[in-house]
């Protein structure tokens, strides 16, 4: 180890590190700032299985802006998402396992067509204002996105409601214009807050929900504080007395927060440093795998890549085993040119993993009719933190192949509205969804907005179609299995990795063992879900 990493690592050790002093060397040892960010325990350090209440969590977070608001269609990032879902309740939630459970609902049902869906309401919930919750708060909350003019981040989320109504004062009915099987996690996007009714209108600018903390103070981009609600409704939750949010940029001053006692959590932990954090026996390294995916997308529409045996060669013609040791640091698993999500009940277990393969890269070029095959990559870190060394190891890889890849750095300004779905190879990436038909819906059906492969294959158009709304689970397997191959063998998308979100505590938190396996930090709920040690 260098003198740098032996300082650094006494540093971690001790506790006791500015950041100045981590700036310099972690510079000194190339430490290079990734964007993941949290789940599972791997440090074996015993949890604390009884909650206690009382004490105060500190979050250090990224994902903080001055442009932040109240209003929960505007929420974009982790700080609000984290903070706001302590303040409010949605209609259900998602649990530690992945499936969808009442919250503020107690129960649903859904016609035979999957196409109405009643949601009877909880009795006795009331708002940290006093009101008392009802059919016309939930009504007005969804409202608030579906409006004509509405700019809201879930109004393509719930883009199946044709209706929402009040049945009485405890039961609301949606009415879709198609049936959609999955729509109990649809209610349960964190931009779907339940807020009071006033005049008929949601009231998003009191900051006033059902959720375990009421807001005392705001200030975007910088800071949250929340106070425990005395009256909530949810046993066994909201274990800490109060919790304060502070927005951290930047990923060394998370990390000095940390190990300095300044906070107790923090997120998107750069992964070159989690080995010298995992040596601080004060210190608990979390990971969720398949938080999300890598793609490097191929505009099937283009010239370069109108024919699928040139897309099948390059989709040999990868490492992925080679990429996940070197890019995620072992952090993730290796992606089999899908997006469903290692862990979801509807994975093709049986499909075959496609393996690095240059003598099959080359047969696909020769059924093409060419020898070899140039194309330029034009590749972004505003993907992810490693884009662009990623794409410099495909290169490597893929000559191999006979594929010549000339690969061309793009500024991370304007990537995404400039080059991403606009040039015919690119690097990209996604949050990986919990179901299968919100991400084959937003990224692969024929003419969704951000399908990056202009890929249109009716077969899969048309299984996409008729499993949403199938209401037997083994049927619905096989359509979502049959599609994933189809993914796999046809379409424009090289999905080479599933990265893990990895992010670390102070053992002065603690939790009952077992996370969310999605998103970071327990889902979002980590306010409500953790307590103190």
């Amino acid at each position: 180890m260098s003198d740098n990493n032996n300082k650094i690592t006494q540093a971690l050790q001790n506790g006791m590190l500015h950041r100045r002093d981590f700036l310099k060397y972690s510079m000194a040892a190339g430490m290079v700032g990734a964007a993941f960010s949290m789940g599972l325990p791997i440090n074996a350090f015993a949890q604390e299985a009884t909650p206690k209440a009382g004490g105060v969590l500190r979050l250090g977070l990224a994902g903080a802006s001055t442009t932040d608001s109240y209003d929960p269609g505007s929420w974009s990032d982790t700080f609000t998402f984290v903070g706001f879902s302590a303040v409010y309740n949605t209609l259900a939630e998602i649990a530690v396992d992945g499936t969808a459970i009442p919250e503020l609902a107690e129960s649903w049902s859904a016609s035979s067509d999957a196409k109405v869906w009643t949601f009877k309401l909880r009795q006795g919930v009331q708002f940290h204002n006093g009101k008392s919750l009802t059919a016309e708060d939930v009504v007005a909350s969804f409202n608030h996105h579906l409006g004509e003019g509405s700019t809201s981040a879930a109004k393509t989320v719930l883009g199946d409601v044709a209706k929402v109504r009040a049945d009485g004062n405890d039961s609301v009915v949606f009415e879709l214009h198609a049936g959609n099987a999955d729509f109990a996690y649809v209610v349960a996007d964190y931009h779907v807050a339940v807020m009071p009714s006033k005049d008929g209108v949601a009231d998003w600018r009191a900051g006033v929900g059902t959720g375990g903390y009421v807001l005392k103070s705001f200030e975007p981009g910088v800071r949250m504080v929340l106070e425990r609600n005395p009256n909530y409704w949810k046993p066994g939750r909201a274990h800490f007395a109060s919790a304060e949010l502070i927005g951290i940029a930047d990923g060394a001053a998370r990390i000095n927060a940390l190990v300095t006692g300044q906070v107790d959590v923090i997120n998107k932990v750069d992964l070159k440093t989690v080995a010298l954090l995992k040596r601080n026996p004060n210190l608990v390294i979390e990971e969720t795998k398949g938080a999300q995916h890598y793609t490097f997308p191929m505009l099937c529409d283009s010239q370069e890549f109108r024919n699928n045996d040139i897309r099948m060669a390059m989709k040999h013609g990868i490492d992925r085993d080679a990429l996940l040791g070197t890019v995620l640091h072992g952090y993730g698993m290796v992606g089999n040119d899908h997006p469903i999500q290692p862990g979801s009940r509807f994975l093709n277990t049986a499909l075959e993993q496609r393996k690095y393969d240059p003598d099959k890269a080359r047969f696909y070029l020769k059924q093409a009719g060419v020898d070899s095959f140039k194309i330029r990559l034009q590749a972004s870190d505003a993907a992810y933190a490693g884009a662009v060394d990623a794409s410099v190891m495909f290169k490597e890889q893929a000559r191999k192949a006979g594929i010549d890849i000339d690969v061309v750095r793009e500024p991370a300004d304007g990537y995404f509205s400039n080059v991403w779905n606009k040039q015919p190879f690119t690097s990209s990436f996604w949050y990986s969804s919990l179901t299968a038909d919100r991400m084959f819906s937003i990224g692969y059906a024929k003419g969704a907005a951000w399908n990056e492969s202009h890929w249109d294959n009716p077969r899969f158009n048309q299984l996409l179609n008729a499993a949403r709304g199938e209401m037997n689970d083994p049927l619905r397997r096989e359509m979502y299995n049959e599609m994933q191959q189809i993914c796999r063998d046809d379409s424009g998308a090289i999905v080479p990795l599933f990265a893990s979100s990895v992010a670390a505590r102070s053992n002065r938190v603690a939790h009952g063992g077992q996370t969310a396996p999605y998103g970071e930090l327990d889902g979002l709920r980590v306010i409500e879900r953790w307590w103190q040690a």
